[in-house]
């Protein structure tokens, strides 16, 4: 479904994703890990469109996507969740729903009932400020928002970065659902070890701006965390 290819992006004179190229599996939750500052956000924000990249491809269904910005990105099924969930604060979280409808690729105007079915909780906050949401609270509302869009492909950039653990939980059932059930695709950017064997089904981990090792999340064993991921 998404295929990079020799991806390469620089911040100043900082080479940060050098001829990258990765393939991620329609219908499957692919993570993709590493340690801080290897390029894993930077990743996610080439293929939503966020950053600009020097050269290189972004597939989506065949189509190279690099020149698209990330609001006709969105129009073709891609769908992102930040790091820090970046939520509207000041809106209720009605109207943070609504926001994601507009961007709808089917031109859905209400907000699908099973966003509701998913995250329970949002139904009995509409009229609440996102402000006033907990953290793992925001962090739905900031899933629920992207689902609005019907995506064919989430990428959830740390979701259970500094979550209450009920919720982290929560979040690891939706994702299984959305994958197993629904056949969204997911590319989980995440740090947490547990978290990506528990709801991943495949990985690639990076290293300085490239793919240092990749597999079925069964082939993650002990010593590709020991040399990839330890600190």
């Amino acid at each position: 479904m998404i295929t990079i290819n020799k991806l390469n992006q620089f911040y100043a004179q900082s080479h940060t994703l050098w001829d990258l190229s990765l393939e991620i599996e329609p219908g499957k939750c692919t993570c993709i890990m590493g340690r801080n500052g290897v390029g894993k956000t930077t990743l996610a924000k080439a293929i939503m469109g966020l950053l600009l990249v020097k050269d290189g491809e972004v597939m989506f269904e065949g189509q190279n996507i690099c020149e698209l910005s990330s609001d006709k990105r969105a129009d073709l099924g891609i769908g992102y969740v930040p790091q820090g969930r970046e939520i509207f604060s000041q809106l209720t979280v009605s109207e943070n729903l609504k926001i994601g409808l507009y961007g709808n690729r089917n031109g859905l105007k209400k907000v699908p009932e099973k966003i509701f079915e998913l995250f329970p909780v949002l139904k009995e906050m509409l009229q609440r400020k996102g402000g006033d949401l907990s953290g793992g609270q925001q962090q739905q509302l900031a899933i629920a928002r992207a689902l609005c869009l019907e995506p064919k492909v989430l990428i959830l950039d740390e979701p259970s970065e500094g979550i209450q653990p009920n919720i982290v939980q929560q979040i690891g059932g939706v994702i299984d659902y959305l994958t197993k059930e629904e056949k969204l695709t997911v590319i989980l950017v995440e740090q947490k070890l547990p978290f990506a064997r528990r709801h991943g089904d495949n990985f690639f981990i990076m290293e300085r701006g490239q793919v240092a090792a990749k597999g079925s999340m069964d082939e993650l064993n002990d010593a590709i965390v020991e040399k990839f991921l330890s600190v």
